[in-house]
């Protein structure tokens, strides 16, 4: 399953050599020893393999289309597969990364302890990535002051697009970042542009630039080479964990987008060895062409030398011609044996490769049927928490599902749909915390405020009255007497609770 893919621009500077250099060096300084190749000497072979059936890297050149490619394959106990492919296109100076993981099922689902190659991190230190545009490729933030604001508002306001997609992470309220900024352009190096508000002091002219319809106090953008791509925004809620969160989901959307692209044939590992495999094969049957041409003019010559022969030499002649014919057959049937391989060869790289595109195009399904044909759509509503919406539907089924007969086609539906979504009850959860909170209600502790507190609710002081907010909404508000007048007043605190606001 397809992990990691991205095609850079790159310098003219590195050459096939360096090229070359650069893969063993990676391999061979990995702090990983399970993953380094040993006794790797290199002496500017162009067509090398190392290693052995479990660990082993392969190097490849199409002088035709002036390619070099690179596969490194490890095969884990547990039977999964991780290859690193790096395809080099000299002609159009091009790089093609990619990290592949064979028999495990996790197809759509983006490890966030996952970040890109370090390769990439070597190409980016050598000076070997182009810009783009007017961006850097790098492993670390950009930051948006005065001085470059303009080239974000183009980039927000559709004027200017660059090749790799762009995400722009502003400032919280507190003028603080939402996310680790520096951890999330390691992860995302080589894929994305990683922009980030350098102070929320530039906000009122970012709005007059871009129409009000900038990112501010805290929320993300991702904006796509592919204008048909529509902007994904994420807003900034306090609440505990929703820096991983949000961390975890610019991540998966990013990686998603680039894995989805169409990517040319000579771009990829098995397009390289399947274009070489045909160009030997082809080799091969202009020389057997060659051969058979030489083999009759050998075998006409022979039978016009015995027609001049005495019948005494009869005999001898005879035993020649069957010693070249001879000879001859035993060329072409080597040449016969070794087109038969390689044409077995092709034949099974293709079915691979036919494989590996029909996966291919059924996760860019996956992924297009995730984000525009859901079962159901979302609204414009941002989540509170994480979950909170799917928890709040999930719940909606729950509930469902006790008034329905069993053995029903609607209760089978709706049991499948809890167990497939892993249903956690967080609305149960909560209920019960704000029922105990307001159970036997006099006024609030300083225990009860912080249990509120964690729930998301904030709590300000109005005369004779608290002031429940969910979530800072105002939406959601209530008022809560500061001392309970009887004992049914914390019940019907929490009832109203529950009722208007959760």
């Amino acid at each position: 399953m397809l992990l990691f893919s991205t095609i850079l621009d790159v310098e003219k500077t590195l050459t096939k050599e360096a090229f070359i250099k650069l893969v063993l060096e990676w391999n061979q300084g990995s702090p990983h020893e399970s993953n380094v190749i040993k006794e790797i000497n290199w002496n500017g072979e162009r067509n090398i393999k190392y290693g052995d059936e479990k660990l082993w890297m392969e190097i490849e050149e199409y002088r035709n289309e002036n390619i070099i490619a690179v596969r490194f394959e490890k095969v884990e106990e547990d039977g999964a597969v991780w290859d690193n492919d790096y395809v080099m296109n000299f002609q159009d100076m091009k790089m093609s990364i990619r990290l592949d993981r064979s028999y495990l099922e996790e197809a759509l689902i983006v490890d966030s302890k996952f970040s890109a190659p370090y390769f990439i991190t070597l190409l980016i230190e050598r000076g070997f990535v182009k810009r783009d545009g007017l961006l850097d490729v790098l492993k670390k933030p950009i930051f948006i002051d005065d001085t470059n604001i303009q080239m974000l508002a183009d980039i927000i306001n559709g004027e200017k697009n660059y090749k790799l997609p762009v995400v722009y992470i502003s400032k919280t309220y507190n003028d603080e970042d939402p996310i680790n900024v520096g951890l999330l352009a390691n992860k995302l190096k080589g894929v994305a542009h990683i922009l980030v508000q350098k102070s929320k002091s530039t906000n009122n002219r970012l709005k007059v630039l871009c129409n009000n319809n900038n990112e501010y106090f805290g929320a993300i953008g991702i904006y796509f080479p592919n204008q048909a791509m529509r902007r994904v925004r994420y807003l900034y809620r306090f609440t505990t964990g929703i820096d991983n969160y949000l961390l975890e989901k610019v991540i998966r959307v990013v990686i998603q987008y680039c894995n989805s692209q169409m990517v040319e044939t000579l771009y990829t590992w098995q397009g390289v060895n399947n274009s070489l495999l045909r160009d030997r094969l082809l080799s091969q049957k202009e020389e057997r062409v060659k051969i058979e041409e030489e083999r009759r003019k050998a075998l006409y010559e022979l039978l016009r030398i015995k027609g001049d022969l005495d019948k005494t030499q009869e005999k001898m002649q005879q035993k020649a011609i069957e010693e070249a014919k001879a000879e001859a057959d035993k060329i072409l049937d080597g040449f016969e044996e070794d087109m038969q391989k390689l044409q077995e060869q092709v034949e099974q790289l293709s079915r691979m490769n036919d494989a590996l595109t029909s996966e291919n195009y059924g996760l860019r399904s996956k992924i297009n049927s995730v984000n525009k044909v859901p079962v159901i759509f979302l609204g414009d509503e941002e989540e509170f928490y994480p979950r909170e919406i799917k928890e709040m539907i999930l719940d909606a089924v729950n509930e469902s599902s006790k008034s329905v007969a069993p053995k029903t086609r609607r209760n089978d539906v709706f049991n499948d749909i809890l167990e497939k979504n892993m249903y956690e009850g967080v609305y149960e959860k909560r209920e019960k915390i704000i029922k105990n909170i307001f159970k036997d209600y006099k006024t609030l502790s300083g225990v009860m405020r912080q249990e509120l507190k964690d729930i998301g609710f904030e709590i300000t002081d109005d005369g004779k009255h608290y002031r429940l907010t969910y979530y800072g909404d105002e939406r959601y508000k209530t008022t809560v007497a500061k001392t309970g007048s009887d004992w049914r007043e914390g019940k019907n605190i929490a009832s109203n609770i529950l009722k208007d606001m959760m």
